[in-house]
């Protein structure tokens, strides 16, 4: 899925994101949650907002950011996400500069997406 975003992000003029290790790691707490409470939304029920998992796991940041996708596959997924206004600005904001990316099972449906954007200081 990164190479996705990056092709994209290359192919828009902008530099390509890193893959941050904590923020993967949250990504995949919040996708596990989505699955293991049931629901679908930028609140957990467990964690808050993907801002209140960057402070509690003291992840500096200047800008932030959070694409959720229910999809059945990774290049389902990304197309939905590019494909609307609002999660296309996350992948394209120019200023974000790591990406986690949390992919948890969902069967029989497919599998559940977050991506966590920040702009390091």
């Amino acid at each position: 899925m990164l190479d996705l975003i990056n092709k994209d992000r290359i192919a828009y003029g902008l530099q390509p994101l890193q893959a941050d290790l904590r923020l993967t790691a949250l990504a995949r707490l919040k996708s596990q949650d989505i699955v293991n409470n049931n629901y679908f939304d930028h609140v957990s029920p467990t964690y808050g907002t993907a801002f209140d998992m960057f402070r509690a796991n003291n992840i500096s940041f200047l800008r932030g950011g959070e694409n959720l996708s229910k999809a059945g596959n990774v290049l389902v997924s990304h197309m939905r996400l590019m494909n609307s206004t609002n999660h296309r600005a996350n992948l394209l904001t120019p200023q974000f500069t790591h990406v986690g990316i949390g992919i948890v099972d969902n069967q029989p449906s497919g599998i559940v997406v977050t991506e966590m954007f920040i702009q390091k200081p």
